[in-house]
């Protein structure tokens, strides 16, 4: 869960994100969150409100939750822009790294809809060839011009579809030619 908080005390938040987890690193994340119950999602919203409101926060802050039963946990809080959120950056209205600036800088907050339906990979370890990347329709590749080494996440990749079925087929092409060699 992802939301931004103004100097006013205004309050807008991204669409619920589902990540999945390999080896303790984030490599997947689609946006908004696919099968998520009314009342998960809501919950969600509420703890965030609650952490933004309490700690009188201004600025992005991301709250991992893991979803046990009926419940959610908390894993992690980051405040400050979050690697589960870099999809916003084609994915959303307004990205997250602008609703931060915004936010601190007493600016309105922009909006935080998705752009359709929207799935991130990171890049962790090795960076596949550019124009194989480049051939997936809608997708739009981020280097962090960081050295390769196992483990470490070295960019990502983020594609927007129409539907869900669009999604789950240029995700699956992505994951086909991201190597990452930490992770099998």
């Amino acid at each position: 869960m992802i939301a931004v908080r103004g100097r006013d005390g205004a309050l807008d938040f991204y669409p619920l994100v589902e990540n999945v987890h390999r080896n303790g690193i984030l490599h997947r994340s689609v946006a908004p969150a696919p099968g998520v119950a009314t009342t998960m999602r809501a919950r969600a919203y509420k703890y965030i409100t609650q952490l933004l409101e309490t700690l009188d926060y201004v600025g992005v802050l991301a709250l991992e939750l893991f979803q046990d039963g009926d419940a959610l946990l908390a894993n992690e809080m980051a405040p400050r822009v979050h690697n589960s959120g870099h999809w916003t950056i084609e994915g959303a209205a307004t990205s997250q790294f602008e609703n931060h600036l915004r936010a601190i800088l007493g600016l309105p907050l922009g909006a935080t809809h998705a752009l359709g339906e929207i799935g991130m990979v990171n890049l962790i370890g090795e960076v596949p060839d550019t124009a194989d990347v480049l051939a997936i329709p809608e997708a739009h590749l981020h280097l962090y011009g960081k050295g390769a080494r196992p483990g470490r996440k070295l960019g990502h990749i983020t594609v927007r579809a129409r539907d869900e079925g669009e999604l789950r087929e240029r995700l699956e092409r992505v994951e086909a030619i991201v190597r990452a060699p930490a992770l099998r």
